[in-house]
């Protein structure tokens, strides 16, 4: 089980790695199946395949959310 320190430090590399990545709108943290996992939150599906699967054995997902606009 993953703990939420492990996360967030999976999720700073990540957050750097794509920083300036225009498919990837946000990394952030979730909760999924009672453990945390890093959540990257996607422009376009095509991003998904630049994503890993885990990083320093932290599970990742992404999401398909579309384009960011402002209100």
């Amino acid at each position: 089980m993953t703990d939420r320190a492990s996360a967030r430090a999976a999720k700073s590399a990540l957050a750097a790695r794509f920083a300036t990545d225009p498919g990837v709108a946000a990394v952030g943290l979730s909760r999924q199946d009672a453990e945390y996992v890093v959540r990257v939150d996607l422009t376009d599906a095509g991003a998904g395949a630049r994503v890993p699967h885990h990083v320093d054995g932290v599970r990742v997902v992404t999401h398909v959310i579309g384009t960011v606009r402002p209100l």
